[in-house]
């Protein structure tokens, strides 16, 4: 069953009494509900596509945040074949909420890592949300150095609040491992396709975001804070979330516009959680036209490419 969002509650209502009628209808055969459960089926997607048609920024951060959207394990059992996950930093230990590893993607070999903020409480507590600790990040700029040498074009996934902002991180060296990991992202001499999947949140979504292409799904967001984070700052009170959000322009249609990211994959009907397989199929036909754009293209090109790219962002 989905978990519906506040402003879905119209919607929520009509898949409450299509599953009534349903089970009316399913028991002895007696009572035939088919024609008002299409009626009312006929309703609900109308009211759906006009909910979707229309989301305010603060309303795709909500569904950017969706528990049920695709996460990291998804998308590597959907897209890639002989996924080898690599771990550690070799230096302090390992961050679960940063994955990765060597795969195989439409036959290609290639180094693929993202967030994962799992699942239900006890993987979500594994993988702390999905905010990295200065270890994931070095694990990052360890698994691009491997991509690095090996020739493998990177593919990260990014779906993260920001990086963590616990004291043990900060005395870890939490900014210089962000900053290395972005500098090793703008100095790989391979294609790097970046993905925001959910939430793209700070400089800890930078540090696996620095790509030559900067793909993000359709309801997704990508901001230097969170709204609420801003509003703290600004007003003093997360109650202007609203209000930040709209100011900080994070969705992928703002994005886009401002040259931050070069292209939207669209989503189903009522967010990627709805349909989660079409929507990964939607994201793998993406990033393999991104990489074909690529082919060929020498090293020292890449580099100079990503860094006209990045140079670019804000020239209007």
């Amino acid at each position: 069953m989905i978990t519906f969002l506040d402003f879905e509650k119209p919607i929520a209502e009509l898949e409450g009494k299509i599953r009534d009628l349903r089970k009316l209808s399913g028991g002895d055969g007696s009572m035939d509900l088919s024609d008002e459960v299409d009626r009312l089926q006929s309703k609900r997607d109308r009211l759906l596509g006009e909910a979707y048609a229309g989301l305010s920024p603060w309303q795709k951060t909500q569904v950017a945040r969706h528990p049920e959207r695709p996460h990291f394990s998804d998308i590597v059992a959907h897209l890639f074949t002989d996924f080898t996950p690599l771990a550690g930093d070799r230096s302090f230990g390992e961050d679960q909420a940063l994955m990765g590893g060597l795969a195989r993607f439409n036959g290609r070999s290639v180094l693929v890592m993202g967030n994962e903020k799992g699942t239900d409480t006890p993987s979500r507590i594994k993988h702390n949300f999905g905010m990295s600790r200065p270890e994931g990040y070095r694990k990052a700029v360890r698994l691009m150095d491997l991509a690095d040498r090996f020739g493998l074009p990177v593919l990260t996934f990014v779906d993260t609040p920001g990086a963590y902002p616990g004291i043990g991180a900060e005395e870890r060296g939490q900014s210089e491992a962000i900053a290395k990991s972005t500098e090793r992202c703008l100095r790989l001499g391979v294609p790097v396709v970046a993905t925001i999947v959910g939430e793209g949140g700070s400089g800890g979504a930078v540090a696996l975001a620095a790509g030559n292409r900067v793909l993000m799904f359709e309801h997704a967001i990508y901001s230097v804070i969170s709204p609420e984070g801003c509003a703290s700052i600004l007003w003093r009170t997360s109650d202007k979330a609203k209000d930040a959000a709209t100011a900080l322009k994070i969705t992928a249609q703002d994005l886009v516009k401002l040259g931050v990211a070069d292209g939207i994959i669209p989503e189903p009907l009522g967010g990627a959680h709805r349909e989660p397989k079409r929507a990964l199929d939607a994201l793998g036909e993406a990033v393999q036209d991104a990489l074909s754009e690529m082919d060929g293209i020498p090293a020292d090109r890449l580099r100079q490419l990503r860094r006209d790219r990045f140079l670019a962002i804000g020239r209007l």
